[in-house]
């Protein structure tokens, strides 16, 4: 299983494990030392009260001596005179000694000092052996436990694993009805894995009579809005070329004609967009110097009287293999833009091998503006509301589908600037 969740139980688990390990050496190392500290502390002072009661008994008992233990009484007249100075100045208790093999207890009574020097060497042993075979024991079963209820966990994620892996495979448009039945599931799958996969089923269900009615009202939108259009842009034309028109009756049916053209592009690009990423629209290779010229053309109507310069500088003549009505309705929106709210100066498009940048001396955008060109129904020049604020929204998702970034600098009462890059 290479699945993230199996991944996660292991590393926790592991963790787990050498966590505790540290916890139990650290436990058990400072329960022996305790262990060895106290029981050489009782044995001492069992020694040196057994030493007192003897000397109760027999004044002239003689302070222990043996393998393990080395004492010496100093009676109290004698204090000072018998023992080294260090050794006469210690107070009452325990000490350890600078060999750290051997400690030196101090017990005093009226009758004098008492001085054991005692080492544990099998306490020692018995206190090592002890702790190691605790650590041993704790470890292994600490181990064993672990890796029951990793097997056990492990068990019990695997349906989940196994159905994020069909599920990561699974083509919910194009799905096979068997593969994430109850039936194909596996053994240890519970009830909850079970719903899973037949809520996704009937997802996949769901999903692809939605797909399908979607695919159906873009062919019919296509049909049924490019009809009225076609009727409107056709009729517009004959009564254009009636030479005894009044100018009046002209310029509305020019703008009823820029109308049409426009909602055509909207139209194309609403139902390119539409599509599903993998069923790309008819592409053709075509210059990108014609496309250009021919929105240029367009576009100047609704320049009007405005005192514009419209420049194109070809730097370049690159081609590309895509749909030409895409790049024409993205730069077909930019010029519209820059001619709504651009009133004096120019307007220039440069073609160079691998972009298209767009140039005006319009009111420009501040940063804050900036940020929001592309939300659709955004408009930086509330004051005067003119179109419906989708274009640069628009130009931005048909870039990102055809991998043509599209950037905006600008700076405010100097302009802005629009690139479309394109990727190779």
């Amino acid at each position: 299983m290479s699945q993230g969740l199996p991944r996660k139980i292991k590393t926790a688990f592991i963790l787990q494990a050498v966590i505790a390990s540290f916890a139990i050496v650290i436990g058990v190392y400072v329960a022996s030392t305790v262990a060895q500290e106290t029981l050489t502390r009782q044995r001492m002072y069992a020694e040196a009260s057994s030493f007192w009661e003897a000397r109760r008994v027999n004044p002239a008992h003689p302070a222990p001596t043996s393998a393990a233990v080395a004492g010496v009484f100093v009676p109290a007249g004698a204090l000072g005179s018998l023992q080294p100075a260090q050794v006469a100045s210690l107070p009452e208790g325990i000490f350890k000694l600078p060999d750290n093999t051997r400690k030196m207890l101090v017990a005093v009574q009226p009758e004098g000092r008492l001085y054991l020097t005692m080492s544990f060497p099998l306490v020692d042993r018995v206190v090592f052996w002890v702790g190691l075979a605790s650590i041993m024991l704790a470890l292994l079963t600490l181990y064993a436990v672990t890796w029951l209820t990793y097997r056990t966990s492990r068990r019990m994620v695997y349906p989940v694993s196994w159905l994020a892996a069909r599920v990561s495979r699974w083509d919910p448009q194009d799905a096979d009805k068997a593969t994430l039945s109850p039936e194909k599931l596996p053994e240890e799958a519970g009830s909850e894995v079970e719903d899973l996969s037949t809520a996704l089923t009937e997802l996949s269900k769901r999903l692809r009579e939605f797909v399908q009615r979607e695919r159906n009202f873009t062919r019919d939108a296509s049909h049924e809005l490019r009809t009225p259009l076609t009727i409107i842009r056709v009729a517009t034309d004959l009564m254009l070329d009636d030479p005894e028109l009044p100018a009046r009756s002209m310029r509305s049916l020019q703008r009823i004609q820029r109308a049409g053209r426009d909602m055509e592009a909207v139209i194309d690009a609403f139902l390119i967009l539409a599509r599903e990423a993998d069923v790309e629209p008819l592409s053709e290779t075509f210059k990108v110097h014609d496309v250009v010229y021919d929105e240029i053309v367009r576009i100047k109507p609704l320049c009007g009287d405005k005192s514009l310069q419209l420049d194109v500088i070809d730097e370049a003549s690159p081609e590309l293999h895509a749909p030409p009505r895409v790049l024409a309705v993205m730069i077909g929106n930019l010029l519209s833009n820059a001619c709504t709210y651009t009133n004096t100066g120019r307007l220039e498009v440069r073609i160079a091998a691998d972009r298209i940048v767009v140039r005006d001396t319009g009111i420009g955008m501040n940063s804050d503006e900036l940020k929001q060109a592309f939300v659709p129904f955004y408009r930086a020049d509330q004051a005067n509301p003119v179109g419906k604020g989708i274009g640069l929204s628009i130009v931005r998702r048909l870039g990102e589908r055809f991998g043509w970034p599209v950037t905006l600098e600008s700076t405010p009462g100097e302009g802005t600037t629009a690139t479309i890059v394109f990727k190779q």
